[in-house]
């Protein structure tokens, strides 16, 4: 509200350009208001792969403002920016490059950042830099003229309440011992009008206008069975948000922890164009410009501008400050099943062999809070969990997995080892008043750990050694909930925001961190019960920029409706741009009861998105996979085998998103950034580069309407391998049976041959390639390839990284990083060559030692695929396939 009540103009901030001071570092310089005189300290720094930082904090405040800890990776390296420019009023900063200049006006102060000469971006040129500086209580003030008029004025907001020292929510009464210390600024994005971004929400891919005057929330809250189409924010927060034209795309990412409001508003503005005639007379021609406000309750300005150019630059250039996506363990791909609550074990035993004699692959199953004795983390229900270690021993021997929760609330009862050994050492999160913060949660009265405290991390952390953990073996791994955090009978169902943190930081500052630094603990622990040797797997509710580094997160608490199955692909889709790939939505929907065709198609949707899970509500209905009748049971068990068979494909596509910040599942937009038709689609999606999804999402749908983007491209029917006549908007008729997936021309996607019972069983099944040709009648693939488990791949390069390609009529596969050494005994056992042109007299593979066989072969007139079988060729060889 009162960063609301400063409305577009002209800013009161004026840069003193004789403060200017430069070093390798950045370019300092102050700005002063010029109604309260406060000086502020504006910092300005290029950072290498085209990332500037700005960073605007008190010139010398009462006390230290948060800055985020812990977020980005390392402190950045800095190139320097030299002064091109220095004249009345304007400043000019070149970088070294000089592809950029940043042009600061001094009066009023606002920065615009060109690049070739070209405006991108501008900041303050709406005038809404808005910078609360610390004051003293109202109490502690002496009378001068400046406090008798800020009295006066402090009588007047008064009548407006407008929160500055207090504010009520409801029976809640939040005191702000440190005042009013708000930030925010503007920018303009030119010629930009489509933006996406700023997850969690239940909303549309592209962002909308906020003109309504209902801004985008970023503030961390359990909401259950969230409303579809809301911008109230829900159990993460990453503040990014990335704007796309034809030629460019640019990210914004506003590094601040606290409650941050963000509203877009687009519009077309008059450029005057110069027009080529003598007479020189300039046209006019409306151009879009995008402002986007970003409105937080405390901290400094730290923004970073992500110049791109292209999608993927941007999302490397995020990943530079935050950390790439970790490499999951292979398990943790392949299908969870998960219930609130099974029951105990022979629950747990009946469900396992549910899959085994249904012919259903699966590789983990979950226990909520119902598993623990009285809702303390950590601990077994005596009387349900007997023998949890021989439980799992049971599950190792089918070769899979347990996920347990670990939720961050401690129940309060001094004879619970980890509530007492917490409160002995002060690791709770504090109240106003100095004492422990307790809440009510699962357990019932609750106490918070702290975890921005990096002591109460390191133990807890060590709670997950086995010694300590009893009855957890190294097939247990962990699931952080309720972590945002949640708090019955709370504000907004969260912590106050005047609870005390580590270092006397109030729960306003860090807020949206505190799931982030639980799930950072928890993979820790986990990492550090193997002696570093073994991958964690931890899923989080509540995450932040930089969550990417620790796991896995899910959309949270959905409805059996299918509303959710449709916003679920939008919600993904800006997750995994927001840098977190490792990302899925509840397969069913976690509230109510699912009618078969919902669930079979949520079943068909899920197989093809990166984290896979079936998870239901305790009211709801059982729903294993096999419980709708044999029909349904049929289809959805080949969906979870399609999905196990594609695993080649998607952990090679995990490998590139840990080393290159590549999301897995991306907007068609991110491939195709010149078509302009592909930017607001969200109905379907691209899994990699290679393969396009178009989940099915109404009702006794029986055609979709689907976009196949590029006139140049060549798409396949990924299961009939026949090409797709013209791309563009088709109509595609569907069944029950399946749903659409086309394979790019250009292509090829390694395969399994078979699905296995689980990812386990599935290590020696040979490959299969799928080579779909593009217009030259060549593709290009990779597979990449290790234990699956260990950091063996990082620590001793035990992997391999292999390159298949056609050209020329000549399938070869060869090495695509030589530093990688991983032997394996399995071989490639089928070619299947989409598209070829006329069938072949004869074919041949050689192997590098210049062994030449005859290959079998079939050609499909119909469809122009061609099939090779019985090949026997070694995956971690050099090798060649001739077609003539």
């Amino acid at each position: 509200r009162r960063q609301k009540r400063l409305h577009p103009g002209r800013s009161l901030y004026r840069a003193l350009l004789d403060s200017v001071t430069l070093s390798d570092e950045n370019v300092k310089f102050q700005i002063i208001h010029e109604d309260n005189k406060v000086l502020l300290q504006v910092e300005i720094c290029e950072i290498e792969s085209n990332i500037f930082r700005l960073k605007i904090d008190e010139a010398s405040p009462l006390r230290a403002r948060y800055k985020v800890p812990d977020v980005l990776t390392k402190e950045p390296t800095t190139q320097r920016l030299f002064i091109s420019q220095k004249e009345a009023g304007i400043l000019v900063l070149s970088s070294v490059s000089e592809d950029y200049k940043l042009q600061v006006t001094a009066n009023p102060f606002q920065v615009e950042l060109q690049s070739k000469g070209e405006t991108v971006l501008s900041m303050n040129s709406n005038g809404l830099l808005y910078f609360e500086h610390l004051q003293p209580p109202p109490s502690d003030r002496k009378p001068t003229a400046e406090n008798k008029e800020a009295a006066h004025d402090s009588s007047k907001e008064k009548q407006e309440d407008l929160g500055l020292w207090q504010e009520k929510f409801g029976r809640f009464l939040d005191i702000k011992s440190h005042g009013p210390s708000s930030v925010g600024l503007d920018f303009s994005l030119h010629g930009f009008d489509h933006v996406y971004g700023i997850p969690q929400r239940t909303e549309a891919l592209l962002l909308k206008n906020t003109s309504d005057g209902d801004a985008y929330r970023l503030y961390n809250l359990d909401v259950f069975g969230h409303k579809i189409h809301d911008k109230i924010g829900i159990y993460g927060s990453v503040p990014l948000l990335l704007a796309h034209k034809p030629n460019r795309t640019s990210g914004i990412f506003w590094l601040n922890s606290s409650e941050t409001l963000v509203d877009i508003s687009t519009k077309a503005v008059a450029e005057h164009t110069p027009s080529g005639s003598a007479a020189g007379t300039a046209k006019q021609r409306a151009v879009p410009l995008t402002d986007v406000r970003w409105m937080s309750e405390s901290g400094i300005i730290d923004v970073f501008l992500l110049m791109g150019p292209t999608a993927f630059d941007v999302f490397k250039q995020f990943a530079q400050l935050t950390g790439t996506q970790a490499l999951p363990p292979l398990f943790s791909l392949g299908y969870h099943q998960c219930r609130w609550n099974y029951e105990d074990e022979q629950d747990v035993k009946a469900v396992d062999a549910g899959f085994d004699e249904h012919d259903i692959p699966y590789d983990v199953i979950w226990l909520d809070i119902e598993h623990t004795d009285g809702k303390r983390y950590f601990t077994w229900d005596k009387e349900k969990f007997q023998n949890p270690r021989k439980m799992q021993e049971y599950l190792r021997k089918k070769k899979r997995k347990l996920v347990v929760i670990v939720d961050p609330h401690i129940k309060v009862d001094p004879t619970y080892t980890l509530y007492s050994q917490a409160k002995g050492k002060g690791y709770f999160v504090k109240d106003r008043n100095g004492q422990d913060f307790e809440g009510i949660c699962w357990p019932g009265s609750s106490c918070y750990l702290d975890f921005t405290n990096p002591e109460v991390r390191k133990w807890y952390a060590d709670q997950f050694a086995f010694k300590t953990y009893k009855g957890s073996t190294n097939i247990l791994f962990v699931w952080n909930d309720m972590n945002e955090p949640s708090v019955f009978k709370g504000a907004e169902l969260t912590m106050q925001k005047d609870a005390v943190h580590y270092n006397n930081w109030e729960h306003r500052e860090v807020h949206n961190l505190y799931g982030f630094y639980q799930q950072m603990a928890t993979a820790e622990g986990l990492i550090r019960r193997s002696s570093g040797k073994e991958r964690p797997f931890v899923l989080t509710r509540s995450f932040f920029a930089g969550s990417q580094k620790y796991g896995a997160v899910w959309t949270g608490d959905n409805t059996a409706e299918w509303g959710y199955l449709k916003i679920s692909i939008p919600m993904l889709l800006t997750i995994s741009m927001a840098g977190i790939s490792f990302c899925g939505a509840d397969v069913g929907g976690f509230i109510g009861d699912p009618e078969p065709e919902l669930l079979v198609r949520w079943y068909q949707a899920g197989a093809y998105q990166p984290f896979f899970r079936g998870h239901s509500n305790m009211e709801s209905k059982r729903r294993e996979p096999w419980l709708f009748g044999e029909k349904n049971t049929q289809i959805i068990r080949e969906a979870i085998r399609q999905r196990y068979v594609l695993l080649p494909y998607l952990y090679t596509l995990f490998y590139r998103a840990h080393t290159a910040a590549e999301p897995v599942m991306r907007p068609l937009w991110v491939e195709f950034p010149g078509k302009i038709e592909t930017f607001g689609v969200e109905n379907e999606y691209m899994l990699g580069n290679a393969l396009l999804v178009h989940p099915v999402t109404e009702q006794e749908a029986k055609a979709v309407i689907v976009l196949l983007p590029g006139s140049e491209e060549i798409w396949y029917d990924f299961r009939k391998f026949k090409r797709m006549e013209d791309p563009g908007i088709l109509k595609i008729p569907v069944t029950l049976e399946n749903i659409p997936v086309f394979q790019r021309g250009g292509t090829v996607i390694p395969l399994k041959t078979t699905a296995g019972k689980s990812t386990e069983w599935m290590i020696d099944i040979s490959y299969e390639l799928r080579v779909a040709l593009d217009t030259e009648a060549c593709a290009i693939g990779e597979l990449y390839l290790d234990d699956g488990h260990s950091f063996q791949y990082l620590h001793k390069k035990q992997f391999l990284y292999r390159k298949f390609t056609f050209h020329k009529n000549i399938l070869s596969s060869s090495c695509t990083d030589e530093s990688g050494q991983y032997h394996t005994t399995c071989v490639v056992e089928r070619v299947i060559v989409l598209g070829f042109g006329q069938q072949p007299t004869f074919v041949t593979a050689c192997s590098k030692d210049g062994k030449e066989k005859e290959v079998i072969f079939t050609y499909d007139m119909k469809t122009s695929a061609l099939t090779l079988e019985n090949l026997a060729l070694s995956v971690d060889a050099d090798w060649e396939i001739c077609i003539n």
